[in-house]
């Protein structure tokens, strides 16, 4: 069977036609600010994207599976359930038949049909899965990309049914930005969490829509598992409310509907040109977080919670010190997990005002803003001084693509009411502080983070995927 690899961040994929609400987001009766064509969201629809602008004329790359729902070697599946593989790209409809998407119990073909949407394909059975059962899906090379270039190899993964059906409603357990939340950054994007995976092809403008004044914002729509993405076509306008919603025609996998529309409203921040912060939700609570591992060398002290997920390891504790609470492989480490991508995308996706940086930024005095390089960041000749201005709300955000490292006993020094809180690192694999730096701010990073003999950081070591590894280190939330 294939691994189920984890999405990157960076792989969002969107809906066309997003910000279009549609009569079915609270149920009939709603009025329709656009007129949105929502009727081919019904499980026999060939396909929900349309693809008639999509220009392919330079596309070579081969798409592949990400991922599956139900996961290969799930057990107790529903029975109503129907099939999904995640793709890197869009496909080209037409190549999705039964002939290659198959579902087999003991070599005989399930019947069903087959459809795609945003970037899933569905294989919805014609009828409820035989109980306590075993089943073999693969999708084939025969399917291809909107340029016609064929899947890379051929997906396959297996999965065991329950007794029973699947009747319970997905919910709205998480938005960011939250309701009601202030000083939010014109350029990020809007974010809800569900409680179970919801089937793509519900998802559109005429299921979740962001709006101003009643008028819906133009944007495009991305599924990543259970997390559903608006990102605005432009800057949202400052010092202004908000208004999003979620509407019951959204359905879970089994095809139950959402329990009852959810709505909440945030402000953006006053300022067009320094970035707003980063919401961190639940991960603001931890100041040490990890995807894999938290391994700790030495008299270690971390004031704040520590969590890890989905891993669960965790080393050297003690003589390792937690002020906090420990949250390994559990529920609150899971959702703090989903809120750091939440953060990471949103810190990513900035583009007001980018300030462009390379190479060491030591020995030298920034003001706030949106700094930025496709490449990595150091901290090497000297320290780094961040300066408020006076302003204590001041943000820093430093977008990188691949490292951040400091050499030993570099420090970042903070001026003029610059706040540890406020300084975000969004580095785009991982993060590597020598022995005895003083750091500072929040490292967000793709990957891992690594201190070494007597690093501290005031602020939050916070890894999506790899581990936190610590030596004597002081971990302080700020």
């Amino acid at each position: 069977m294939n691994a189920q690899p984890s999405r990157p961040a960076s792989t969002y994929l969107s809906l066309v036609g997003a910000g279009l609400l549609g009569a079915g987001l609270f149920g009939a009766g709603c009025a329709s600010t656009k007129d949105t064509d929502t009727s081919d969201t019904d499980s026999d629809t060939d396909s929900d994207t349309d693809t008639s602008d999509t220009d392919t004329s330079d596309d070579t790359t081969a798409p592949t599976a990400l991922s599956s729902f139900p996961r290969d070697g799930e057990l107790d599946v529903s029975l109503n359930r129907t099939v999904n593989v995640v793709f890197s790209e869009a496909l080209d409809p037409a190549s999705l038949t039964d002939a290659t998407f198959t579902v087999m119990a003991d070599g005989a073909p399930v019947e069903g049909t087959v459809s795609f949407a945003v970037d899933t394909a569905t294989f919805t059975p014609t009828a409820l899965l035989a109980l306590s059962t075993e089943f073999d899906a693969e999708v084939t090379t025969g399917v291809t990309d909107l340029a016609g270039n064929p899947l890379a190899s051929a997906y396959s993964f297996a999965f065991t049914t329950g007794t029973t059906a699947d009747a319970v409603a997905p919910t709205v357990t998480a938005t960011s930005p939250g309701n009601y939340a202030t000083d939010v950054a014109i350029t990020r994007t809007i974010n809800a969490y569900l409680s179970e995976p919801p089937d793509a092809r519900t998802i559109s403008g005429a299921t979740f829509e962001v709006s101003v004044g009643g008028v819906p914002v133009e944007g495009t729509i991305a599924l990543d598992g259970a997390t559903v993405t608006f990102t605005p076509s432009g800057a949202l306008a400052s010092s202004t409310l908000y208004d999003a919603a979620m509407g019951v025609g959204i359905r879970d996998l089994a095809g139950n509907a959402l329990a009852e529309p959810y709505a909440w409203s945030f402000t953006t921040s006053d300022s067009t040109d320094v970035p707003g912060s980063v919401d961190l939700q639940s991960a603001a609570d931890f100041a040490v977080l990890a995807g894999s591992t938290v391994t700790s060398t030495g008299a270690t002290v971390v004031t704040g919670n520590l969590g890890i997920s989905p891993g669960s390891a965790m080393e050297g504790f003690p003589p390792g010190l937690v002020v906090g609470d420990v949250h390994a492989g559990d529920s609150a480490a899971a959702r703090a997990e989903l809120d750091l991508t939440s953060a990471y995308n949103d810190a990513a996706g900035r583009t007001t005002a980018p300030i462009s940086v390379s190479g060491n930024l030591g020995g030298q005095t920034l003001p706030p803003g949106l700094y930025t390089t496709a490449s990595g960041l150091e901290i090497s000749s000297g320290d780094l001084t961040l300066d408020g201005g006076g302003n204590p709300n001041a943000v820093w955000i430093f977008q990188m693509g691949t490292t951040l490292s400091t050499t030993a006993g570099r420090a970042v020094l903070l001026t003029n009411g610059a706040d540890a809180a406020n300084v975000y690192w969004q580095v785009g694999t991982s993060a590597t502080f020598d022995t005895t730096t003083a750091m500072v701010g929040n490292v967000l990073a793709d990957q891992s983070i690594s201190f070494g003999t007597g690093a501290s950081l005031e602020g939050r070591a916070l890894a999506r995927i790899g581990g936190v590894t610590l030596d004597s280190s002081l971990i302080t939330l700020p």
